[in-house]
């Protein structure tokens, strides 16, 4: 369906999407992230925008090039718009999981982060077009490339997901202003189910209790905050939707975003003793939402097993 590489090209003559980000992986041979199904798949492309669909299933990316005198929330309500339109249009009006990409994350631009900008940005074109916000908001991640036009990677379905908060933190889109005009749009975790699997799509999660960030400065602390919070998700996400999202019955890929690669090593100790070093790990260089957060963790739980 597609292939996602970070940091080097691809051949240009693949027919399905490719999707270029850069963020360079720091750790390990170099990878890409390969997208499969083993059902029939049909191609979408417009000039922006790349999309492989199942029957149940859209996996696309659309990128929006960044105009001078034109703002990031401008850029970001107009890629929303524009993706909205086009999953409801090919009837998967469903988003299950997303990863915002772009440069500069954490720059001031007119007196405003571009994080925050990109939020109001995001915020105004979900609340026009999404009739459950903000209980339908999918799982997201928000990462800042060294380059680039803003990169929008979606998954939509056909059909709704289960979407869940995380107990020791405070939803996102509930965020005081102290984090900016608008909320981030986004929940914890997304659960959806098929005839063969559950799968948990976790966000972007990082040393975040409650809404403050934890253990500034600390690499290996803030990476145990984290692996406190994604246990926390995963036992919740047990719990309302009745999947057994253990060891013995899942499979697990991560993502680790670290600000810069000297944290490596302390982020590396700090996950020695933790689940996540039996799974799959990437590690890739990229920045993060807020500027004291130094990495972050995301992942993807493929479970066997089916509510009772």
């Amino acid at each position: 369906m597609a292939v996602i590489s970070f940091g080097h090209t691809l051949p240009d003559t693949v027919s399905y999407p490719t999707i270029l980000l850069d963020l360079p992986q720091i750790d390990g041979l170099p990878l890409v992230e390969v997208w499969m199904s083993d059902q029939p798949v049909t191609m979408h492309r417009t000039p922006d925008c790349s999309m492989a669909m199942t029957s149940d299933v859209l996996l696309g990316s659309i990128h929006v090039d960044e105009r001078s005198c034109i703002s990031l929330d401008t850029t970001a309500y107009e890629g929303y718009r524009d993706l909205l339109q086009q999953i409801r249009a090919l009837g998967y009006p469903h988003l299950w999981r997303v990863w915002n990409y772009f440069p500069r994350i954490n720059d001031d631009q007119d007196g405003l982060e571009r994080y925050r900008r990109f939020c109001v940005g995001r915020h105004q074109a979900l609340t026009e077009s999404m009739i459950d916000f903000p209980t339908a908001l999918p799982a997201a991640t928000a990462v800042g490339t060294r380059s680039g036009p803003l990169q929008i990677v979606f998954l939509a379905g056909a059909h709704p997901a289960t979407h869940l908060g995380n107990p020791r933190q405070l939803n996102a889109y509930e965020y005081p202003q102290d984090y900016g005009p608008r909320s981030p749009s986004f929940a914890r975790a997304t659960v959806t189910r098929s005839a063969h699997d559950s799968r948990l799509y976790i966000a972007g999660t990082a040393s975040i209790v409650g809404h403050t960030s934890r253990h500034a400065g600390l690499p290996m602390e803030q990476t145990k905050e984290s692996l406190r919070n994604l246990r926390a998700v995963l036992n919740h996400a047990q719990h309302v939707t009745g999947v057994e999202f253990t060891e013995a019955q899942r499979r697990a890929l991560y993502k680790v975003y670290v600000r810069e690669p000297g944290l490596l090593q302390d982020i590396r100790r700090a996950l020695q003793d933790s689940p996540l070093s039996t799974h799959h790990l990437v590690f890739l260089e990229g920045d993060l939402c807020r500027r004291e957060l130094l990495m972050e963790i995301e992942g993807l739980i493929i479970s066997e097993s089916f509510p009772s």
